[in-house]
């Protein structure tokens, strides 16, 4: 059974990209208030925090094109039977 993202158990979970937007704008979030401090500490996590940030759009992309595959070829996701992969 997964935590967060949709199953047949947790029909009402969210799609990875989801998760991976939200995530995405609260690191940005977190990047603006720090982008302003000079200190070398908050410079390092601000670049951190860009690198990071580039993962998880990569990480989007690829999710999303997961999703547009899955829809393509069986259609959306329903209860019951998952698309691929055993029950």
């Amino acid at each position: 059974m997964t935590h967060f993202l949709q199953s047949d158990e947790k029909p009402d979970g969210y799609k990875l990209e989801d998760i991976l937007n939200t995530i995405r704008k609260d690191v940005i979030t977190r990047c603006q208030k720090i982008t302003d401090d000079q200190r070398s500490e908050a410079q390092h996590v601000l670049n951190n925090n860009i690198e990071i940030l580039k993962h998880i759009s990569d990480a989007i992309k690829l999710a999303e094109d997961s999703t547009q595959v899955l829809n393509r070829s069986f259609g959306p996701s329903r209860s019951g039977k998952p698309r691929i992969g055993e029950e």
